[in-house]
């Protein structure tokens, strides 16, 4: 189970695009608001999420946990406890840690991106701590995905399906949604 974390003003593209691509893929996907079961995005768009945060538990189920970015949205999720324990369970554990936009500042803060590749929003760079950051849309390093933003939100997840499914299935969704690139 991928759970996707989604605070007062996340962006709605950055978290439902890569929901939508994971569930195209087979992957069971549950969204988790921060301190509501309806959770307003950062452009006004009012989501129901699968579960409150209060309901969420690390469990032998997890598989991974996906970070969507914007504003104050990524400020809201890393003053969450429970998104910060999820996020340093699944690292320690080698299990899939996506993030996008300004959401990767929330790995930098926790010092997990230390030598390895990764990317942000522009101007996200420098909370980073200690990463890679060659320009790229997408990094995959090891079990952590970063993305710039919500322009490459499918590359995002189609990046989470490769990770968590394989290649073969990512360009088999690729394939069906006609992504441009």
């Amino acid at each position: 189970m991928i759970y996707v974390f989604l605070a007062q003003g996340f962006e709605e593209v950055e978290a439902l695009a890569p929901v939508d691509i994971l569930k195209r893929g087979g992957v069971e996907v549950v969204t988790v608001g921060v301190g509501n079961k309806y959770i307003k995005g950062s452009h006004g768009i009012t989501v129901a999420a699968d579960m409150e945060d209060k309901e969420f538990f690390t469990g032998d189920d997890i598989q991974g946990v996906v970070l969507p970015g914007g504003m104050p949205g990524t400020i809201n999720l890393e003053a969450n406890r429970k998104v910060i324990d999820a996020v340093k369970f699944c690292n320690n554990n080698g299990l899939l840690v996506g993030a996008i936009c300004a959401a990767p500042s929330i790995l930098g803060h926790l010092g997990l991106l230390e030598g390895k590749k990764a990317t942000a929003f522009p101007g996200f760079e420098t909370e980073l701590k200690g990463a890679v950051c060659e320009g790229g849309f997408v990094e995959t390093d090891g079990n952590i995905i970063t993305a710039k933003g919500m322009g490459v939100a499918v590359e995002f997840g189609l990046a989470l399906l490769a990770y968590i499914k394989g290649k073969d299935m990512a360009e088999k969704v690729k394939a069906t949604i006609q992504c441009a690139n």
